[in-house]
C-alpha cells in the first residue's frame, strides 16, 4: 500500500556553522592561516551589497522517503511486541534508530527480517562478559566473527569458539541490591541451619523419651511377659419372689432396684482385703503369685506383705456391677487356666456366703423381738387366767353373779306368789261366810311365803355384804375376765406380729444366682501386646508433651 508524500513547506536557510564543529573549527583556522590581501580603498570600487539569504529547512529526497517508508510500515499494523522485537534486533545490528518503525525499516533495508525465527532465538544468547540489558546488548554479537551467509547478512550462521583474552575475575565490590540479596540468602540459611538443629534436637529428644521407653515396653509385653489366662462369670443378687408384693410398693419396684444396696455390698467385699485373705488361706493365692517362672514385673516377693499380695489381688481381680442389669460381672485372672477357674468358683462361693449374711442379722433380730414378744402375752394370758380360776376356787362358785342373779329371782317368784295369796285370801273373805279351811289353808300358805321370802332376804343381805360376799367376788372375777379377755387381744396381737415378721423375714432373703459358670480358657487373654505397646506410646508422648509445654511456658516467662 503506498501514499503520495505529503507536501510540506520549507524554507531555506543558512546558516553559518556553529562554533565548535569540525566545519567552524576548519574555517577558524583557514582564516587564522591565509592572511587577507591589502585593500587599496582609494582605487576600489564598491562592491554590491548581496540580497539577504533566506532562512527554511529543506528536506532531503532520502529523507522523504524515508519518511514515506515508514508511514507504509506504520499502516501495516504490527503489534507491540513485534515492534520492541524489531528495535532489539536493530540494536543488536548496531543500528541506531529513531523509533519502533525506523528500526524495521532499516533493518529491511539492511535484507534483514526482524520477524524471522532464528534473529528471536539469536537475542538470548548473550556474549561473554557482556552487560546485560533489557532484550540484550547492542553488542552482544559484535566481537564474533561474520561469515557469509547471504547478502548483506553479517550474522554468524555457525557456531564460533570465542577466545578468551583474559581471565574475568568477578568485581570486590557489591551493588546494594546483590549485598541486599547476599544478607537475605545468609539469614535464610543461618534460619534454615537452626532450623535443622532444632529439629535433630527434637528427633534426639523423642528417640530417648518415647521411641526408647516404647520399644522396651513392647519389648517386655511381645517376649518377656508371662501370658495370662483370664476366667470370666457372671452372677446376679434376686430375692424372694413368693412374697415380693407383700409391701404397698413390693409389687412396683424390679428386682434389680431392690437388691441393688446388696449388689454392691457384695462387689465391694469381693475387691477387699479379706477376700483377698480368705482367697490366700483356701487356696493359695500368693503362692501362686510367687513362682519363679513368672516373670519379675508380675510376681510376687518370696515372702510378700499382705499389702503387695492386694496390689496383686486388685490387678488380677476385676468386678464391675451393672447397675441397669443387676448383673454382676467377675474376671479372675493367673498364670495357670486351672487356678484361675479355680479363684472364680472359690470368689463365687464368698459372695454366695456374704449374700446369706447380709440379711441374717435383721431377719434373725426381727424374728426374736417378735418371738419374745409373743411369748411374753402369752405368759400374761396365762397368769390372768389362772388369776380367774382362782377367784372361782376360793368363793365355792364359778359364778358369783349367777348365784346373786338366782337369789333376785327366788326371791321375785316368792313375792309373786304371796301377792297372789294375798288376793285369794282377800276374795275368800269377801265371802258372807267364807270356807274357813280354805281360809285357814290361804293364811297358812302366805305365813309360810312370807317366812320363805324373809329368808331369801337375809340370804342375799348375807352375800352382797362383808368381805367375802358374793358381791365382792363377783366384783374380783369381772376384773379377772377383763383381764383376761385383754391378754387375749395382745396374745393375738403378738401373734399377728410374729407372723408379719417372719414373711418380712422370707422376703428380705436373697438368693445368689450364677448366670455365666466359670471356664477355663484355652488360651491366653494377657498381655494384649499390640494394644498395649500403642498405650505405652500414646502415655509417653502425652508425659513428653506436657513436660515440652510446661518447659516452653517457664521459659517464655524466665525470658519476659
Amino acid at each position: 500500500m503506498t501514499t503520495k508524500p505529503k507536501a510540506r513547506k520549507f524554507r531555506i536557510k543558512r546558516t553559518a556553522p556553529m562554533p565548535g564543529t569540525a566545519a567552524a573549527n576548519a574555517a577558524r583556522a583557514e582564516a587564522t592561516e591565509a592572511p587577507e590581501p591589502p585593500v587599496d580603498t582609494a582605487h576600489a570600487e564598491p562592491k554590491p551589497t548581496p540580497p539577504p539569504a533566506k532562512s527554511g529547512e529543506v528536506a532531503s529526497a532520502q529523507q522523504v522517503q524515508s519518511e514515506n517508508t515508514v508511514d507504509a510500515i506504520r499502516q501495516e499494523g504490527l503489534t507491540g511486541r513485534q515492534l520492541r522485537m524489531a528495535r532489539r534486533v536493530a540494536q543488536k545490528h548496531g543500528l541506531a534508530p529513531t523509533s519502533d518503525f525506523d528500526a524495521v525499516r532499516l533493518l529491511r533495508a539492511k535484507g534483514i527480517d526482524p520477524f524471522q525465527r532464528s534473529n528471536m532465538l539469536e537475542l538470548v544468547v548473550p556474549q561473554a562478559g557482556a552487560e546485560p540489558h533489557e532484550g540484550g546488548a547492542p553488542d552482544a554479537f559484535a566481537n564474533l566473527p561474520a561469515t557469509t551467509g547471504g547478502a548483506g547478512s553479517g550474522r554468524a550462521q555457525l557456531p564460533q569458539t570465542v577466545q578468551l583474552a583474559r581471565q574475568q575475575l568477578p568485581s570486590t565490590e557489591l551493588s546494594p541490591a546483590e549485598r541486599r540479596t547476599q544478607e537475605i540468602q545468609n539469614i535464610q540459611r543461618d534460619i534454615g541451619r537452626r532450623r535443622r538443629k532444632k529439629m535433630g534436637l527434637l528427633l534426639v529428644r523423642l528417640a530417648f523419651f518415647v521411641i526408647l521407653p516404647t520399644f522396651l515396653a513392647g519389648y517386655y509385653f511381645y517376649q518377656i511377659a508371662t501370658p495370662m489366662y483370664a476366667t470370666k462369670s457372671e452372677f446376679l443378687i434376686i430375692q424372694n419372689e413368693g412374697s415380693g408384693g407383700s409391701g404397698p410398693l413390693g409389687g412396683l419396684l424390679p428386682t434389680q432396684f431392690a437388691t441393688n444396696a446388696d449388689s454392691i455390698a457384695v462387689q465391694g467385699f469381693l475387691q477387699s482385703k479379706d477376700a483377698m485373705l480368705r482367697l490366700d488361706r483356701d487356696v493359695g493365692f500368693k503362692t501362686h503369685f510367687t513362682q519363679n517362672w513368672i516373670d519379675p514385673i508380675q510376681r510376687l516377693s518370696e515372702d510378700p506383705t499382705n499389702e503387695e499380695a492386694y496390689k496383686t489381688y486388685k490387678k488380677n481381680v476385676k468386678i464391675g456391677y451393672d447397675p441397669t442389669e443387676g448383673m454382676i460381672r467377675m474376671e479372675v485372672a493367673a498364670a495357670d487356666p486351672a487356678v484361675s477357674a479355680d479363684f472364680s468358683n472359690q470368689l463365687i462361693d464368698y459372695a454366695e456366703q456374704r449374700v446369706n449374711n447380709l440379711s441374717f442379722q435383721k431377719r434373725d433380730d426381727q424374728m426374736r423381738d417378735a418371738r419374745e414378744g409373743f411369748e411374753r402375752a402369752e405368759e400374761e394370758r396365762r397368769a390372768a387366767q389362772e388369776n380367774l380360776v382362782r377367784l372361782q376356787i376360793e368363793g365355792s362358785t364359778l359364778d358369783p353373779e349367777g348365784v346373786i342373779a338366782s337369789l333376785r329371782t327366788q326371791i321375785s317368784t316368792v313375792e309373786t306368789q304371796i301377792i297372789e295369796k294375798e288376793i285369794e285370801l282377800a276374795s275368800l273373805l269377801n265371802n258372807t261366810r267364807p270356807n274357813q279351811s280354805r281360809v285357814d289353808g290361804a293364811r297358812g300358805t302366805l305365813q309360810i311365803l312370807n317366812n320363805q321370802l324373809v329368808a331369801l332376804n337375809n340370804k342375799m343381805t348375807d352375800v352382797s355384804q362383808g368381805a367375802n360376799s358374793l358381791a365382792e367376788l363377783a366384783a374380783r372375777i369381772q376384773i379377772a375376765q377383763a383381764d383376761l379377755a385383754s391378754r387375749d387381744m395382745m396374745l393375738q396381737s403378738a401373734l399377728q406380729q410374729m407372723e408379719q415378721a417372719r414373711v418380712e423375714a422370707s422376703r428380705q432373703v436373697r438368693y445368689l444366682t450364677v448366670a455365666v459358670e466359670p471356664i477355663a480358657p484355652e488360651e491366653p487373654t494377657y498381655p494384649r501386646a499390640f494394644e498395649n505397646t500403642i498405650l505405652a506410646f500414646l502415655v509417653f508422648a502425652g508425659i513428653y508433651l506436657m513436660i515440652s509445654l510446661t518447659a516452653s511456658i517457664l521459659r517464655e516467662q524466665v525470658t519476659s
